[in-house]
């Protein structure tokens, strides 16, 4: 068991019920991290479902998620032959703080065909990528971000674009899966930053994965887009490529952006 599952690990509760430890190491300033919170609840479908491919996983996040056990109640809404439909509420001390809705299935037995309508974006090699490190930041312990600073200005100054690239990976160098993605998701600075620089607070308040492929052993490249700020709310749209150059997770997430 790597890091990364450790700290994901859930045991059986009771019937429905599964019981899971919110880690020290993961938070953004006082709360932990939405995707590695989703990631959680994501094993949790996992452990109790009959398929155990998460191939869409949607999020709404109610209240900040402090270090500490964690409930995770599974409801199944519907299972069939290719897959299951289920609920799972993530509770601490009483208090829903994240309501996750999943579709899990078997991606090695999935058929059809192959389209994109754009190809796999440009990404520099990690090795001419920019450490994103924030060591203020506890979830920089455990996640190593890249962004490749050839195709946007930030960190040192934002550019417009409301895009980023770069590289994700396990910052033990341990090699990613399906639920991973679901943390990855989550993982990078968000994309507003290349438009109005880096601000007090962009909480996650939505955040949709969906899974494509198993990734391959390795970083994972990704480029984030955000073209609306209406508001103070804005989106994050973001595709994930395994380093075999597959597309393996496509998410988008709902945020307020707070000065």
């Amino acid at each position: 068991m790597n890091q990364f599952e450790f700290d994901t690990a859930v045991n059986r509760a009771d019937d429905g019920a599964w019981m899971g430890q919110v880690q020290e190491g993961w938070r953004i300033g006082e709360a932990a991290n939405g995707g590695y919170v989703l990631a959680i609840g994501g094993r949790a479908l996992r452990e109790a479902l009959p398929h155990r491919d998460p191939l869409g996983v949607t999020a709404i996040y109610l209240a900040p998620i402090s270090p500490g056990p964690i409930e995770c109640r599974v409801e199944v809404l519907r299972s069939s032959r290719r897959n299951t439909h289920a609920t799972v509420k993530m509770s601490q001390q009483g208090e829903l703080k994240v309501q996750a809705t999943g579709i899990y299935t078997d991606l090695d037995a999935l058929q059809g065909e192959d389209w994109l309508v754009e190809p796999r974006p440009a990404i520099a090699p990690v090795t001419e990528c920019e450490n994103a490190a924030n060591h203020k930041l506890e979830y920089r312990r455990k996640v190593d971000v890249w962004l490749d600073s050839a195709s946007n200005s930030y960190p040192s100054a934002p550019d417009g674009s409301g895009e980023l690239r770069g590289w994700i990976a396990h910052g033990d160098g341990a090699a990613p899966d399906l639920i991973s993605l679901l943390m990855f998701s989550d993982g990078f600075p968000p994309p507003v930053f290349a438009l109005k620089g880096p601000v007090g607070w962009v909480p996650t308040l939505e955040l949709s994965v969906q899974i494509r492929a198993h990734p391959a052993p390795g970083p994972v490249q990704s480029r984030l887009r955000s073209r609306y700020l209406t508001r103070g709310l804005v989106e994050a749209d973001a595709e994930f490529w395994d380093s075999k150059g597959v597309l393996v997770a496509i998410s988008r997430q709902l945020m307020k952006v707070r000065y």
